[in-house]
C-alpha cells in the first residue's frame, strides 16, 4: 500500500501540473573530470517534470508535481526544497518501502554529461495510481504536462494515459517526448507508448532523437508534419545549436540559439519547458514563447545545477536584450 502525503493548495490557482520523474540529483563540481577522477558532487533535486515545475515557479507562476518519493530522509529533502522553489507539493506521494531515487553526473564533457541513475529495483515515481490525484484539477489546469518517462513502466503508464483520457486533450496538454534509452525495453515500445502521448497532446516538443522515437523520423521538417497530421497544434523540434524548429498549422520558423558558454548541459531543456509554459499562459504566440524560452535554456547552461539554476523573468528579459531577440 502506498502512504500519499497532501499538503494544503496555494492561496492562487495551478496554473501548471507536470507528472514523473523526481530525484536527488548529484552533480560533479569538477568540470572536465571523468567518474574515476572526481572527487567533489553538489546536492539537489532534479528530473525532467519536477524541473519544469520549478522554472515556472521561478517565473511566477503556481505549478505543482505530481510524482512520488520514498520514505526516507531524501523524500524529506525533496519536498522541502520543493517548498523553498515555491512548488505546491500536494501531490507529491510517499513510497512506504521504495527509496528516492538518486542521480549522479559528471560534467564529462559539459555539453552532454553521462548521467548514472539509481531508480532499482524500481523508483516511487513510476508507481503513482490514479487515486492519488484529484482528476478535476487535471481536467482544468491550464497546462498538464506529461512526460515519455512518465509512460515507460507501470503503474505510471496507465495512470498517466488515464489523466489524459479524463483531461479529453484540453489546451494546454503538452507531451514532452522525454526519451532516455535506459528505462525502455526496446525503441518499438518506447514508440507505441510516447507516440499514444501525441495523440492526447495539443503541444509537443522533443529534440531530432526524440522525434525520430515518438514519429519515426529525426528530420525536422518531416517530424513537425507528422506532430501537426496527429492532432499536435504547436509542433517544437528542438535544433541542438541550429536553434528551435516551431511548426504550426499556419506558420512554421526557426528560432536561432542563444550563443552561450556551456558549463552544464543538463537542465537547459527543462528550463526550455518551464519558460515555454510561461509564454503559453501569458497568451503568447509560440515562436514569441519558444524564443523566450531559448533564452532561459541557455541561462541554465551556463549555471551547474539543473533546478536551483532556473532563471528569474528578469533574467529572461536581460538575456533576450542582449541578443536582441524581440520579446
Amino acid at each position: 500500500m502506498t502512504e500519499a502525503v497532501h499538503a494544503s493548495a496555494p492561496s492562487r490557482p495551478l496554473e501548471l501540473l507536470t507528472v514523473g520523474r523526481i530525484s536527488v540529483d548529484l552533480y560533479a563540481e569538477e568540470i572536465g573530470l571523468d567518474w574515476n577522477d572526481v572527487t567533489h558532487f553538489v546536492k539537489s533535486i532534479g528530473g525532467s517534470p519536477t524541473n519544469v515545475a520549478v522554472a515556472a515557479a521561478r517565473l511566477g507562476h503556481t505549478a505543482a508535481v505530481f510524482t512520488k518519493v520514498g520514505a526516507d530522509p531524501f523524500g524529506t529533502y525533496v519536498r522541502a526544497k520543493l517548498t523553498s522553489f515555491g512548488v505546491d507539493t500536494r501531490f507529491v506521494g510517499t513510497h512506504p518501502t521504495l527509496r528516492t531515487p538518486l542521480a549522479f553526473a559528471v560534467l564529462h564533457p559539459p555539453e552532454d554529461p553521462p548521467i548514472l541513475f539509481y531508480r532499482e529495483p524500481t523508483a516511487p515515481d513510476f508507481t503513482i495510481t490514479l487515486d492519488e490525484i484529484d482528476l478535476d484539477v487535471v481536467r482544468s489546469v491550464p497546462i498538464f504536462w506529461v512526460t515519455g518517462t512518465a509512460v515507460s513502466a507501470e503503474p505510471s503508464r496507465a495512470t498517466t494515459m488515464a489523466m489524459l483520457d479524463a483531461r479529453g486533450r484540453r489546451h494546454h496538454t503538452v507531451a514532452d517526448l522525454d526519451y532516455r534509452a535506459m528505462f525502455w525495453p526496446s525503441v518499438d515500445t518506447a514508440r507505441a507508448a510516447i507516440g499514444a502521448l501525441v495523440d492526447q497532446a495539443t503541444v509537443a516538443v522533443g529534440n531530432r532523437t526524440e522525434c525520430e522515437v515518438a514519429v519515426g523520423t529525426s528530420d525536422p521538417d518531416t517530424a513537425a508534419d507528422r506532430l501537426l497530421e496527429r492532432g499536435v497544434e504547436i509542433a517544437i523540434v528542438k535544433l541542438g545549436g541550429d536553434g528551435v524548429l516551431v511548426a504550426t498549422a499556419g506558420r512554421r520558423t526557426v528560432v536561432p540559439p542563444v550563443p552561450v558558454a556551456v558549463v552544464c548541459g543538463l537542465g537547459a531543456g527543462d528550463a526550455f519547458g518551464g519558460a515555454l509554459c510561461h509564454g503559453l499562459l501569458s497568451g503568447w504566440d509560440a515562436e514569441r514563447a519558444v524564443t523566450y524560452a531559448n533564452a532561459a535554456g541557455a541561462i541554465v547552461a551556463s549555471r551547474l545545477l539543473c533546478s536551483d539554476a532556473m532563471p528569474t523573468a528578469g533574467e529572461v528579459d536581460a538575456r533576450l536584450e542582449t541578443t536582441g531577440a524581440d520579446h
